[in-house]
């Protein structure tokens, strides 16, 4: 069974994204294997500029990559997918990878040395979404990809 392992910076604060998100991740886990591993996001006191926050939280993410897994940073310059083009990566993915690791970034993003070490950055939508939101739409286009590669009614 794939493994999928999303790291992201900070804890799910919505509560009805935090529903959300456990709304998906139940129904991936009949596909894949998830991990979700929560980075702790740089506080402002303790950091004197915001490139500071990034490259420690970077530093942090980089420590909760596992070797041989194929890395995807969500990146708003990444490439853009549509839904069956990114199911069809992960199918891809699914048969020459260990697993495969998203990586969310926090409120300033992803640090120039995390998106460096990614394999591939994709970009989820051409508008801004917060950090929390990325995760929502992630993980229903993850559910979605499943769908359709598995050619269940779901995707329309």
């Amino acid at each position: 069974m794939l493994t999928i392992r999303l790291v992201v910076v900070d804890r799910t604060r919505n509560a009805f994204l935090k529903e959300g998100e456990e709304f998906y991740i139940k129904r991936i886990k009949r596909y894949a294997r998830l991990e979700w591993i929560e980075v702790k996001p740089e506080g402002k006191k303790a950091i004197s500029s915001p490139e500071d926050a990034m490259v420690s939280e970077g530093k942090a993410i980089a420590r909760k990559l596992v070797p041989r897994q194929y890395v995807i940073s969500l990146d708003r310059e990444g490439r853009a997918l549509d839904s069956i083009e990114f199911a069809r990566l992960i199918e891809r993915l699914s048969m020459h990878q260990s697993g495969i690791c998203f990586i969310i970034g926090g409120a300033l993003g992803i640090s120039r040395e995390v998106l460096e070490r990614s394999n591939e950055r994709i970009s989820l939508s051409r508008m801004t979404l917060t950090h929390e939101m990325a995760r929502m739409v992630l993980l229903e286009q993850l559910y979605r990809a499943f769908t359709i590669l598995n050619n269940e009614k779901y995707h329309k």
